[in-house]
């Protein structure tokens, strides 16, 4: 009998703290500022830095963007705000698997989701990514493999070291897009935010 409370017992403590983790991956102003630093220096924690300050970035630059401001597009050429952001999250998806050792298959259709979906999804993949690679062991990183699924077979692996000058550059070089895109649209990036200092300046100072 005490065998049986003592199983239940953990079983709800783990859901609880499942769910807790959840909460917290959920929190969609967790990149209002970026999070503390690690406190050493490994590949795994400074790849999280670097992703934590992708998040940071892309929390302020899609806030409070209008739907007239997602239509945007500088030239008839160029994607709109709202496909740019499309992209970005891919890319954060593709980042993910990446850490999560699965791959990114294209032949899955993804979900239809409004501007704030993508955007709470885009910022919990960041997150995900981070909390993954802070716990990271040299080890862990070589196993990080890109792997790319497409139509009829094909099948693409790149080591984590793409993952750093492709999807997770790409991702800040597209953020840069959209602030400009933004303040090109009338609706500026927030001159409070510090992205050297990783948060928003009292405005009284």
């Amino acid at each position: 009998m005490n065998k049986t409370l003592a199983f239940f017992t953990c079983l709800v403590l783990s859901i609880s703290i499942s769910l807790s983790q959840d909460k917290e991956i959920n929190d969609a102003n967790y990149y209002y500022q970026i999070p503390d630093a690690p406190g050493s220096f490994t590949a795994g924690t400074v790849a999280s830095r670097m992703v934590d300050g992708l998040g940071f970035r892309y929390f302020h630059a899609t806030a409070d963007l209008t739907e007239e401001n997602l239509a945007f597009k500088p030239s008839e050429e160029a994607r709109t705000m709202g496909e740019t952001i499309d992209h970005i999250l891919g890319l954060t998806r593709t980042t993910l698997n990446a850490v999560m050792k699965e791959p990114t298959d294209f032949t899955i259709e993804q979900p239809k989701l409004n501007f704030e979906e993508k955007r709470l999804k885009t910022l919990e993949n960041i997150r995900r990514t981070s909390e993954i690679l802070k716990n990271s062991s040299d080890k862990d990183m070589e196993e990080y493999k890109t792997i790319f699924l497409s139509g009829n077979g094909n099948r693409s692996e790149y080591p984590f070291w793409n993952q750093l000058n492709g999807p997770i550059a790409d991702a800040l070089w597209h953020v840069g897009q959209v602030v400009t895109f933004r303040r090109s649209a009338g609706n500026p990036f927030n001159s409070q935010v510090s992205v050297l200092q990783g948060k928003v300046r009292d405005s009284g100072n």
